[in-house]
C-alpha cells in the first residue's frame, strides 16, 4: 500500500492509500490544507486536532451546499426534459399562408410591364 506525505496547515502527515489513488489523496489533502491555511490566517495557530476538525467541517459545509445545488439543478433538468418531451409529443401544427389569386397576379404582372415600358420611354426622352 503506497504511503504519501501530505501537508495540512503546515503540519506533515504520512498517509497510506490504495494503489492508483495517490492523486485523489493529494487532491483531498490540498483541499483540506486550503481550509486549514485559511483558518490559521483568520484565527492564528490552533491545536492540530482542532485545526483538522474545523477544516473538515468547513469542507463538509461546502460539500453540503454543492449537494443542495446539484439536487436543485437535477430538478431543473428533469423539468426541462419533461417540457421537451411534451413539446415533441404535441401534434405538429400546419401554418397556412395566404394565396394571391391568379387574376391579381396577372394584373400585377401587366402593371409591372406597363411601368417598365413607361420607364423605358422616359429614359429614351432623357
Amino acid at each position: 500500500m503506497p504511503e504519501e506525505t501530505i501537508t495540512i496547515g503546515g503540519k506533515t502527515f504520512e498517509v497510506a492509500c490504495q494503489p492508483g489513488e495517490e492523486h485523489f489523496l493529494r487532491a483531498a489533502a490540498a483541499m483540506l490544507d486550503a481550509e486549514a491555511t485559511a483558518l490559521i490566517g483568520q484565527i492564528g495557530r490552533l491545536p492540530e486536532a482542532r485545526m483538522l476538525l474545523m477544516a473538515g467541517l468547513m469542507l463538509a459545509d461546502k460539500m453540503a451546499g454543492a449537494e443542495d445545488r446539484i439536487k436543485m439543478l437535477e430538478g431543473e433538468l428533469a423539468a426541462a426534459k419533461a417540457e421537451v418531451e411534451a413539446l415533441k409529443s404535441r401534434p405538429r401544427q400546419q401554418v397556412e399562408v395566404a394565396r394571391i389569386p391568379e387574376d391579381a397576379v396577372s394584373r400585377l404582372s401587366e402593371l409591372a410591364a406597363r411601368a417598365e415600358a413607361l420607364a423605358d420611354q422616359l429614359d429614351g426622352k432623357a
